[in-house]
């Protein structure tokens, strides 16, 4: 495993990955996107270029809330957490992707 190259990820999808991450507990951007890949399996790499603004676009949502903080190396860093609103929003997100991978599963085996 982790010898095939990164997937895209569809559209839409790397806010709920987000949200999940953050299920867990507060992180700054480096760490959601080494928590996406160490998970799985190294097979999803989020960059700067899409990961940052996503962070922004929950922040604007009210889904996400960010402080700044030291990370691990002692650097400044801002850290996102889950509101209770971005948790209500992750269990919609998830649902919905449930039914989707669900019916593109029925698609493919007709």
């Amino acid at each position: 495993m982790g010898s095939e190259a990164p997937l895209e990820l569809l559209p839409g999808t790397l806010d709920l990955l987000i949200l999940k991450a953050l299920a867990r507990g507060a992180m700054h951007g480096y760490g959601i996107a080494q928590h996406l890949k160490s998970v799985s399996d190294d097979t999803l790499r989020v960059g700067e270029s899409s990961l940052y603004p996503a962070l922004q676009r929950l922040l604007l949502e009210g889904w996400v809330k960010a402080e700044w903080g030291a990370s691990e190396n002692n650097r400044r860093a801002r850290f996102y957490t889950l509101t209770a609103a971005g948790r209500k929003q992750l269990g919609r997100e998830r649902e919905d992707f449930d039914r989707l991978i669900l019916a593109i599963h029925k698609v493919l085996n007709a």
